[in-house]
């Protein structure tokens, strides 16, 4: 028999980053719900809630996102300070998300009516990638996987 070690039965002396992440995310989560007028429960906690939680952060963001009219729109490294908000950064707000997902279905919250996992989160969330991208003058695009021997402007299919 095997004697290396098992993750799975050794007992865990502190929970890793992410457990502990997750379980600040959940309560900060429930926090705002109980916070809301009236307070909302956990169990009714629709993707609307998700929503106005993820704006209510924004306020708590660090990240410098330039507004339509300001003079570095779309500038990744603007020269002077300009007076747009601090944002909560799009791969921030990503993998909030994705932790209060698991902590929802931990908590016994069934997968098909998860909050966390609806269309309008996932809508959200790539508006927001899409208009911090531009307004900060980041590019997100995929990069394209090409096999060996091709180049980029080849194609071989047709679709």
């Amino acid at each position: 028999m095997d004697r290396g070690k098992d993750p799975a039965s050794e007992p865990s002396s502190a929970p890793s980053r992410y457990e502990s992440q997750k379980r600040r995310d959940w309560n900060t989560f429930g926090q705002f719900l109980r916070s809301q007028q009236p307070p909302a429960e956990l169990h009714r906690c629709t993707s609307a809630h998700v929503l106005e939680f993820m704006r209510y952060l924004d306020q708590f963001g660090k990240t410098k996102v330039h507004l339509l009219g300001c003079v570095f729109y779309g500038q990744p490294e603007p020269p002077a300070p300009c007076t747009c908000p601090l944002r909560q950064a799009w791969g921030s707000l990503d993998a909030l998300v994705g932790r209060l997902r698991a902590a929802y279905e931990e908590h016994g919250g069934p997968p098909e009516t998860n909050p966390f996992a609806s269309g309008e989160i996932r809508v959200y969330l790539r508006e927001v990638k899409e208009f911090q991208a531009k307004a900060r003058g980041v590019s997100f695009k995929k990069k394209k996987k090409c096999g060996a021997g091709k180049s980029d402007d080849q194609s071989t299919s047709s679709s």
